[in-house]
């Protein structure tokens, strides 16, 4: 992730960028999408609650993705995991033992940072993953890198800090007791695979979806709802052969893209695929797929080649055998997967950076809207009548047969401008305007939020003409 603008890039340019965030932020706050955790106590470092347009926002997503791996495709099925696992599951994930940052503090502000993001942001062609910790110390003290705070160079040497949340089970403490928030949905997913895969009857190739929270007890969180330390996941899993894998490998990167641009309405050419360049000794390919945030490139999802080390490490630890028989060779192997995984909360910032558009109506006039996809808009259609004086009663009707097949909603307060404006910012698609004339002809005005255009149709005519643009 790029915090600073590169050197090419003007800090005009940056500001430009940073400001629009500024704007999206408290939109989501003035209008209902998204608040600070805890905010009448002062809050909690960067958690966030989805308001009430910010749920249906995030539920739609949920949806198109569920819709797209789970349901619409013959071959996959769906879970839903505990949060809490028994703790031998993250042994045998690594987690326990290798699921750390590392972290440096400045010794002049007292900011801290992770040694590889600081790597990262200075010299893009090198991954830092694939450096020890003396390798990173080394490099940002050659390089003189500086700290993004003061600009200082005098950091603390690494100190690795794992990212699971620890708890205890029952009423006493102890390390005996401890348990763990789960840091990712997927294993779950894995531990499942024989049960899924024997009640369902599929046949290798096959997928389990599941949409869930995650917890990282991050220490730098930030930008917005980018990085959280609690945050929900889309996973899906694809049991495969290895002879297969790398076919499906493929397929799967085309399938994120085609999510990305048909499902949620993201502009392709703000979407890049971002190969991992040293890879998991169990891995034959791996790779983010990142969307340029105003703040830069922000991995959203990744397509993962994870081989057979998921189901081989839980085999080894649990003893128990998670081996697949093939029903028309007899062969027994462990199938390897393939990960599909998105960050549900980081797509929901993607979808209002790329939906917020400010439009130049008249000189002193800007109309601030979000172009969300109709299928995502926390709202499909608002019921206005032009005056609440002897109108509400045809518009209680309307909006009764609306919200039957739609998310509705309604407004008979201010001009009918402001309301317009109100729709406008929120996303909604379709105004339906019920005036005086609408007693007498059995008509209303539809006015398209994109085109602000206003068309007069029946109201017989009103669900199938929506539903059309879904």
């Amino acid at each position: 992730m790029r915090i600073f603008p590169r050197k090419s890039q003007s800090l005009l340019c940056y500001n430009v960028f940073m400001d629009k965030l500024e704007k999206i932020i408290t939109l989501c706050k003035g209008r209902g999408f998204i608040f600070p955790g805890s905010e009448i106590y002062g809050g909690l470092a960067n958690t966030w609650d989805y308001g009430h347009l910010g749920v249906e926002l995030k539920n739609n997503i949920k949806r198109e993705w569920w819709n797209f791996f789970v349901r619409e495709n013959k071959n996959a099925v769906g879970m839903d995991g505990g949060i809490l696992m028994n703790p031998n599951v993250w042994v045998a994930s690594g987690h326990v033992a290798g699921f750390s940052d590392p972290l440096m503090d400045c010794r002049d502000c007292k900011t801290r940072h992770r040694a590889d993001k600081l790597i990262d942001v200075f010299q893009k062609d090198i991954d830092p993953d694939a450096m020890s910790v003396s390798e990173m110390e080394q490099f940002i003290a050659e390089k003189k890198i500086p700290c993004p705070n003061c600009k200082k160079t005098n950091f603390t040497p690494i100190r690795q800090f794992n990212l699971m949340f620890k708890t205890n089970r029952g009423v006493v403490e102890g390390s005996e007791n401890t348990i763990y928030l789960r840091p990712e949905t997927a294993q779950s997913q894995f531990v499942n695979f024989q049960n899924v895969q024997r009640t369902s009857r599929l046949k290798v190739p096959f997928g389990i979806g599941q949409i869930g929270k995650a917890f990282r007890n991050e220490i730098t969180p930030g930008n917005f709802i980018f990085r959280t330390v609690e945050f929900e996941q889309m996973e899906f899993q694809h049991f495969t052969t290895d002879a297969k894998s790398l076919v499906d490998y493929k397929t799967f990167q085309d399938k994120a893209m085609d999510f990305y641009v048909s499902r949620l309405g993201l502009n392709g050419e703000k979407i890049r695929f971002k190969d991992h360049i040293q890879l998991s000794h169990y891995a034959k390919a791996a790779a983010d797929e990142e969307y340029q945030f105003p703040f830069g490139w922000g991995e959203i999802g990744g397509t993962h080649h994870r081989g057979t080390f998921d189901l081989g490490n839980h085999q080894d630890l649990s003893k128990k055998n998670l081996e697949y028989q093939c029903p028309t060779t007899n062969e027994k192997f462990i199938p390897t997967v393939i990960e599909s995984t998105y960050g549900c909360d980081r797509l929901v910032l993607a979808v209002l950076v790329d939906a917020y558009h400010e439009e130049q109506i008249a000189d002193d006039d800007v109309r601030v809207v979000l172009k969300l996809k109709p299928s995502l808009a926390p709202y499909t259609v608002c019921v206005l009548p032009l005056q609440k004086k002897g109108l509400t009663e045809k518009a209680d009707e309307v909006f009764a047969m609306l919200s039957r097949e739609f998310n509705t909603t309604y407004d008979d307060t201010a001009s009918i401008g402001k309301r317009y404006r109100r729709q406008d910012e929120i996303g909604t698609p379709f105004c339906v305007t019920i005036d005086y004339d609408t007693l007498e002809d059995g008509c209303v005005t539809v006015r398209n939020r994109d085109t602000m255009e206003q068309e007069r149709i029946k109201i017989d005519d009103l669900v199938p003409t929506i539903r059309k643009t879904l």
